[in-house]
């Protein structure tokens, strides 16, 4: 066995035996989506501060919950549909919180540019998994694109703990606009396809308005 491998197996049951403790205990797995939550604002306060490699450290540990409540779900057979829909809603705030923090520690210490890369980055954020629950309302899926949530967050605590956050930045700015971009090309390639085997309906509103024009 390679050193990865017993490494991952090693992690692999103790993260087993966190989820068996968390089932036994009752915990409902929304408490723990909302404690990951507050424990991303808590490290969103130390970005603030600049205080980055603790912020580092505390954004693991708000990973840790993320990992574990939809597993405590599952052991506790308490999987449901809202479960699924509060945990989305709730990572958006947490990978926004967390921008909000660095906003607020370039604005204090006046890098004017890296507020705006910030914000480009809080945008690409948001529109990546806008448009993925947009087009998946249109197409069966959207899974496409290399920077989802878990690159993000690993790429953050990345330059959290070596100091490397302007880097970082960079390459979620530039990355995460190009899922965007990405998603939509795929979009637009398999919506083609659908069109052309079964050209979609116009609505009867826009029917109606389109005979009253040419009358």
């Amino acid at each position: 066995m390679t050193i990865t491998r017993a490494i991952g197996v090693g992690a692999g049951k103790i993260l087993s035996f966190i989820v068996r403790a968390l089932a036994l205990s009752k915990i409902h797995p929304n408490v723990l989506t909302f404690l990951g939550l507050l424990i991303n604002i808590y490290a969103a306060w130390l970005l603030g501060r600049g205080q980055f490699f603790h912020a580092g450290l505390v954004i693991i540990g708000a990973g840790l919950f993320d990992m574990v409540d939809g597993r405590v779900a599952r052991e506790t057979r308490q999987v449901t549909r809202f479960g699924a829909f509060f945990d989305s809603v709730v990572d958006r705030y947490s990978d926004l919180a967390l921008l909000m923090g660095l906003l607020v520690y370039y604005a204090n210490i006046n890098r004017n540019f890296y507020v705006v890369l910030t914000a480009v980055v809080m945008t690409a954020t948001v529109m990546i998994s806008y448009t993925r629950a947009r087009a998946e309302n249109v197409i069966p899926s959207c899974k496409v694109g290399f920077l989802e949530r878990p690159e993000r967050v690993v790429l953050l605590i990345i330059g959290a703990l070596f100091d490397r956050m302007a880097a970082v930045l960079w390459v979620i700015a530039v990355l995460g606009n190009l899922t965007v971009i990405h998603r939509m090309w795929h979009v637009w390639e398999v919506t083609k396809q659908m069109d052309a085997a079964s050209p979609p309906e116009l609505p009867a509103e826009q029917t109606r308005a389109g005979a009253a024009s040419a009358r």
